[in-house]
């Protein structure tokens, strides 16, 4: 009987190095040519703002990704890679499976969305790795990527491989390292210059909350950038929303009702100026785009309609005339 289940373990050894070496030749190797683009794949992200002199200027750079054009900047923003990162791609999962084979742990696959807050991913990985409240706290508590402590905001939303009895420890890690390698590695010191990484991820978090199109998302960064350089408020539900369920779980996204502009947090953007002081959510790469080349845009209002129709105005006046033709109402 040993020597059968041996026999059957080798078979399923050889059957796992089959399927490695059919993703290496039909996934990996036609990476190559993503790899081969060199510094491309580390391309750093193309910046259209201004904050200083308060201007916005288009870079066609960031037009060729949104609007679908192949390039390295699009690939690497992605998540290609390159050939070694997908190469290392299957060799992680190969090694999963074998352990899966030897010690009976079925790899997991958890999807981080974007626009999530802290809390629902460390649920996230909590039920596949069978957390207690405790623990999801201490994955919670990353550590800072910058002289602030930045919570939300740096985990890359995406699939992550996990194996059953993965320590908070070892998802961190492969958390931060995919953050160091899809938004550290392209935010360069010139760009932080200009807009400081804390800054960038708190607009790109609010985007990624007020809209899932990447388009409408370079608007609505005009729109924000237009009020910083005016000195408004920004006004955004979404960080109401944040405030309004900080503190308590269940509902971490609650609808918003008038009073809750009153709400008494550093992240009600109706009551304080500027920035929240830090990321609402975990934005996706399309966001950070977004909120580092922004759309030129007069608009300083807009909303979505009943059918989720995008509207902007110049001026208060223009935007409530327009809630009346569409809601029948408004101020």
């Amino acid at each position: 009987m040993r020597r059968k289940r041996d026999r059957r373990l080798k078979l399923l050894y050889a059957f796992i190095m089959l399927c490695a070496l059919l993703s290496l030749l039909f996934f990996v190797l036609p990476s190559i040519t993503v790899w081969q683009q060199g510094a491309g794949a580390r391309e750093p992200f193309p910046i259209g703002v201004d904050p200083q002199n308060k201007k916005i200027i288009e870079k066609p750079a960031a037009d060729n990704y949104f609007h679908g054009q192949a390039g390295p900047l699009q690939a690497a923003a992605q998540g290609a890679g390159g050939f070694f990162a997908a190469l290392a791609r299957v060799i992680s999962g190969t090694h999963l499976y074998q352990m899966a084979a030897v010690t009976g742990a079925v790899p997991d696959v958890v999807t981080i969305q974007p626009g999530w807050r802290k809390e629902q991913v460390a649920a996230a990985f909590g039920d596949a790795l069978n957390w207690n409240t405790n623990t999801e706290k201490m994955f919670t508590d990353l550590p800072p990527v910058s002289n602030q402590d930045l919570n939300d905001g740096t985990v890359p939303p995406g699939d992550y491989s996990i194996a059953d009895g993965t320590s908070v420890l070892e998802v961190q890690t492969n958390v931060r390292q995919r953050f160091n390698d899809v938004i550290l590695s392209r935010y360069t010191p010139a760009i932080q210059k200009v807009v400081p990484l804390d800054e960038g991820l708190t607009i790109a978090s609010i985007l990624e909350r007020e809209t899932s199109d990447p388009d409408e998302m370079r608007i609505i960064s005009g729109i924000i950038w237009n009020r910083i350089f005016s000195g408004m408020k920004l006004q955004m539900d979404s960080t109401l929303q944040y405030a309004k369920a900080t503190g308590h779980s269940g509902v971490w996204w609650p609808q918003v009702v008038p009073k809750d502009k009153y709400i008494d947090s550093p992240y009600n953007t109706y009551q304080n100026d500027g920035l929240p002081p830090a990321p609402i959510a975990e934005p996706s790469v399309a966001a950070v785009l977004a909120a580092l080349n922004p759309k030129k845009t007069t608009c300083l209002y807009y909303f979505h309609d009943s059918r989720g129709n995008f509207h902007c105005s110049d001026t208060y006046e223009g935007h409530v005339a327009l809630l009346k033709k569409y809601f029948g109402q408004g101020k």
